[in-house]
């Protein structure tokens, strides 16, 4: 119900609507109890626009009702009261047209009402009705920036990186231009990029991602360390290879990564060593959701890098290995460890061979290109050719050797022979 004093000044408001409005809004914490907020503010809302005072008077008046929205920091109120403002501004084409900026701020204050109750979703949407276009209202592309970015920050809260990425696309387009003016945006929209790649399991890019920003000094050193655990760790989950190598390389000359709880795995993995099980499970309870999230063949992206990882491993071990004694040692059946390996080598992250009726894996030295197809390399093609001819050649000679032999001891016999 109505506080009794806020309905008297409704009434005497009527006779100079500015005035009277404006000096009901500056008065509201000695008219109205606390109690009673909520619905006094939306009784000023019904009263204005049920009054149809004309554009300039209700611009005025609700841009002061929102300051004293905004002033009674009670973010429950923001939602439903800014909610009630919002609907009633839309219900009134004649004026709704004319009120963008308004319903705009009212949007984002609801927005930021939300965030603080950590009900991102609901953010993340009620920041996607401001509108933005240029033929509505005029909007700078900083603005602009500034509104994507809650969005995407939202979205991402909510593990939702397809709805983020969407906006991220826009920021692309403007982020040149307001880089220079506002850092910390820019500094916003690295960061999401890298979240967006680590959700996407785009890992070797997520892992630069955040070594880049792990630099940079406009954020404290406790969330540099932080980026720059989320690098490792995103490098380590990354496809086994020599793109993979050199993103491992770089975090590893960083002085920094000595001191964190993952550089044990890191180091390991650098110079190639087999991790054992009880690494790769410590390891794994620092992970988020979406990195032990299960792939299509049904192990989790962890399993995968660390049985890339531990082949790759064995390469360095070993010059040949039967495909049974391989699935040992990566945890894995024969026929698995040979698909793996055929893979690996397919796509230019492993150089080696296969002797499938041996069942036997050879494996070059060196280090694959990381090009697919790449894994048994055209020089190797053409080494394996040479090999052959050398052996074909050998043969020939020894055959005739032995026929000169035998010409030199039975040259009857040869004849004999020769003629048939």
């Amino acid at each position: 119900m109505v506080s009794p004093k806020v309905q008297e000044a409704l009434v005497r408001a009527q006779e100079n609507p500015v005035i009277g409005y404006k000096s009901l809004l500056s008065s509201l914490d000695v008219l109205s109890p606390p109690e009673a907020r909520g619905t006094d503010l939306k009784a000023i809302t019904d009263n204005l626009f049920a009054a149809s005072h004309g554009v300039v008077t209700t611009k005025a008046v609700l841009t002061e009702l929102i300051n004293a929205l905004r002033h009674t920091q009670d973010h429950e109120s923001w939602i439903d009261v800014g909610t009630h403002i919002v609907r009633a501004v839309a219900s009134t084409p004649s004026l709704s047209s004319s009120l963008v900026d308004q319903a705009s701020a009212l949007r984002e204050l609801i927005a930021t009402a939300h965030e603080s109750n950590e009900d991102f979703l609901a953010a993340a949407k009620v920041l996607a009705e401001i509108p933005l276009d240029a033929s509505q209202r005029r909007v700078s592309d900083r603005e602009k920036a500034q509104i994507w970015i809650r969005i995407v920050r939202n979205y991402l809260e909510e593990d939702d990186s397809t709805a983020a990425e969407t906006y991220l696309n826009k920021l692309k387009n403007v982020m040149h231009k307001v880089a220079d003016i506002d850092p910390e945006l820019l500094l916003h929209f690295k960061l999401s990029a890298a979240r967006i790649q680590d959700s996407n399991r785009q890992f070797l890019q997520a892992a630069s991602s955040y070594h880049d920003i792990s630099f940079s000094p406009s954020i404290a050193e406790e969330e540099r360390l932080h980026t720059l655990s989320m690098a490792i760790k995103c490098a380590v989950l990354s496809p086994a290879g020599p793109l993979r190598s050199r993103a491992l390389g770089r975090l590893h000359k960083d002085e920094r990564s000595a001191g964190l709880e993952e550089y044990g795995i890191l180091e390991k993995m650098f110079f190639d060593r087999l991790l054992t099980s009880d690494e790769v499970e410590k390891f794994a309870q620092s992970l988020a959701p979406h990195q032990l999230a299960k792939t299509s063949d049904g192990s989790t992206v962890l399993t995968r890098a660390v049985v890339e990882h531990n082949l790759l491993s064995a390469g360095r071990l070993y010059s040949n290995i039967g495909c049974d004694e391989l699935g040992l040692l990566l945890g894995l059946d024969g026929d698995k460890a040979e698909e793996t390996t055929a893979k690996m080598i397919e796509q230019g992250r492993l150089t080696g061979s296969i002797d499938q009726i041996d069942r036997i894996i050879y494996f070059e030295m060196g280090e694959a290109s990381g090009e697919h197809g790449s894994g048994h390399t055209t020089a190797q093609v053409a080494k394996e050719i040479r090999r052959w001819d050398s052996n074909v050649q050998a043969l020939a000679e020894d055959v005739e050797r032995v026929t000169d032999l035998l010409q030199a001891e039975f040259p009857e016999f040869v004849a004999t022979q020769i003629a048939v």
